[in-house]
């Protein structure tokens, strides 16, 4: 495996700076199947229900993650079964367990699904989601941030600005035309309840 995680440092470069971030293991078993499809579904462009190597490095190239692609070849395509175009959800889902365990190791996440996972880990998690969606850093998500976050994704609701903005008033509890951690926090709690 150790060719896997050369790999992975050239597609996840923050991550060679330090301690991996929290976010990537997601700690509800429920909650992480909901976001990974929603995650396999995002990268699966043409929606033939295969994640291409192509596929992968366009997400990651949208994002801000540049991928070199021989390297991200060579550490996806282990996961890909004889005779496909592309990892399926089943080999997606082993494919992020395996980042999982290269970076933090099976026996830690044994410990955190023995736990229910670890409350402060959960918090520091949604920070790490909210700071993907507040750009400018001010602790508040606009429209004008969730819109451009939406558009990297390369979703159809970052076409138009109303729908942007309705979907910041379903969630902005006091009125502001913005999103607080609070706000984001229950949103994301919301979620959590009804993806278990």
């Amino acid at each position: 495996m150790a060719g896997t995680n050369q790999g992975v440092v050239v597609v996840k470069p923050a991550l060679a700076k330090g301690t991996p971030s929290a976010s990537f293991r997601l700690r509800n078993g429920s909650l992480n199947a909901v976001r990974l499809r929603r995650v396999f579904d995002l990268f699966d462009r043409n929606g033939d229900g295969e994640i291409t190597v192509d596929e992968l490095a366009q997400a990651l190239d949208a994002l801000g993650l540049d991928a070199d692609r021989a390297s991200l070849a060579a550490t996806v395509g282990a996961y890909v079964p004889k005779g496909a175009a592309g990892l399926r959800f089943e080999d997606f889902d082993t494919f992020h367990r395996a980042l999982g365990d290269a970076f933090f190791g099976a026996l830690a996440d044994k410990d955190d699904a023995a736990e229910g996972g670890k409350g402060g880990e959960d918090e520091e998690e949604m920070r790490e989601a909210f700071k993907v969606f507040d750009v400018d850093g001010d602790s508040f998500i606009s429209a004008a941030e969730l819109q451009e976050v939406l558009k990297k994704l390369g979703l159809p609701e970052a076409s138009s600005m109303a729908n942007v903005r309705e979907m910041i008033c379903n969630v902005d509890r006091d009125r502001d035309d913005r999103v607080d951690f609070s706000e984001f926090k229950c949103m994301m709690q919301g979620i959590t309840v009804w993806g278990a």
